[in-house]
């Protein structure tokens, strides 16, 4: 993996080495963020409201993600989106006093889905098909890598407290993003494929471009294997976002633990995934995908079975909800997103990734409202709907396996 690491060149490359000086900061202020919002006065419901409004813009500016990045090229979304998606939104989100505050950076930091399609088409349209897998490897183990500086945040938050702190730590994400999207710009190039698109659609109304969503659409419903990408892709989204927002409050709020711990956690997760990328990786890879895919889920249910059970001031026994939680995820992200890049039509890839994405959104912003509005009933129910959730996820892999054998 190393040697393969070292052999890249281009955009896979440049992508890939930048992506640090994103992943650091992102990784520091990702264990605080609800704890952040909680104190500064924000309402579990109102967190669901944030998370809901975000989602709904997501939709919107993924339908436009594939037009814009094919119009003007991928180099150039990437830059202009990134700046707005992340440099902004982490500028207001240091200086936020309320909920409102965080609405309106919520809504600009929607328009990540631009650079989310542009981006993974920077990097995957001149990439052999076949090193695509490992490349989606080292993006995850490069973010895991960057959770190691997590607990440097939570020694300042035991120092100084959640608020201080992360306005801090927001402000020095805004200069490293910055920095980083800079750099990719000017080193990196504009795509074969990008070229191709940008020259096909010049003087061509966005508004035509989105008409022509029609044909992927159907192109999408008829394919088996990009239906099941996207049913597998929007459900786990969802609960990655509903771990990751209320996990922090349940286990802060409910279960007593003090604030600056959660950094801990992050660090004890990034091991376990690290472990699964870099030595266990391989040796799944003998096993039949769907198999491995199905115990992932009997895993994350397990995980969600051991946090309800929790019992209060016990560190260990959320170590453990850890531990299992890493390993699920370990063995489902790569294989979906695998699942995923390699359903894809190449020719059409910026539209079909973007009605991916608006699918997503447009799933995920009504169950994140739900979520906050379960968590303001009880801290509990966003992790008996996650339960619910993976039954979903079962039965459509389950539903891909048989179509295959057919």
């Amino acid at each position: 993996m190393f040697k393969f690491l070292l052999s890249l060149k281009g955009n896979a490359r440049i992508c890939l080495f930048t992506e640090p000086l994103w992943g650091v900061p992102f990784n520091l202020f990702a264990p605080f963020v609800t704890l952040y919002m909680y104190h500064l006065g924000v309402l579990d419901i109102e967190i669901g409201i944030i998370l809901a409004v975000s989602r709904i813009v997501q939709m919107g500016t993924a339908l436009l993600a594939g037009v814009i990045t094919d119009k003007f090229g991928r180099r150039l979304t990437t830059f202009v989106a990134d700046c707005i998606a992340w440099s902004i939104p982490a500028l207001i989100w240091a200086f936020s006093q309320n909920f409102w505050w965080f609405l309106v950076a919520a809504v600009i930091n929607g328009s990540l889905q631009i650079t989310m399609v542009s981006w993974e088409c920077l990097w995957v349209d001149d990439t052999e098909e076949k090193h695509v897998s490992p490349i989606f490897n080292w993006i995850y183990i490069s973010g895991l890598l960057a959770v190691f500086f997590a607990p440097i945040a939570g020694y300042f938050v035991y120092i100084h407290g959640v608020v201080p702190v992360v306005r801090i730590i927001y402000i020095l994400t805004f200069l490293s993003m910055t920095v980083k999207f800079v750099i990719l710009y000017f080193l990196s190039t504009e795509t074969e494929r990008g070229k191709e698109r940008m020259a096909a659609t010049k003087g061509v109304p966005i508004t035509q471009l989105l008409a022509g969503y029609k044909n992927i659409f159907v192109q999408i419903i008829r394919s088996g294997s990009m239906v099941q990408a996207l049913a597998l892709q929007a459900l786990l989204s969802v609960v990655i976002l509903i771990t990751g927002t209320f996990f922090a409050l349940y286990a802060t709020q409910n279960l007593l633990m003090p604030d600056a711990f959660l950094a801990g956690f992050p660090i004890l997760r990034a091991g376990v995934m690290l472990a699964f990328l870099l030595v266990i990786q391989d040796l799944l890879n003998k096993f039949n995908p769907k198999k491995v895919m199905l115990f992932g889920l009997v895993l994350y249910v397990a995980s969600m079975a051991w946090l309800l059970t929790a019992p209060v001031s016990n560190w260990a026994w959320l170590g453990v909800y850890v531990f299992i939680e890493a390993c699920a995820t370990a063995l489902l992200l790569p294989r979906i997103d695998s699942i995923a890049a390699k359903a894809i039509d190449p020719e059409e890839r910026a539209r079909i990734r973007s009605l991916f994405n608006m699918v997503i959104m447009a799933i995920s912003a009504p169950l994140a409202f739900l979520a906050g509005l379960l968590s303001d009933m009880d801290r509990q129910f966003p992790f008996i709907l996650n339960i619910f959730l993976f039954a979903i996820m079962a039965v459509v892999v389950l539903k891909g396996a048989r179509k295959q054998r057919a």
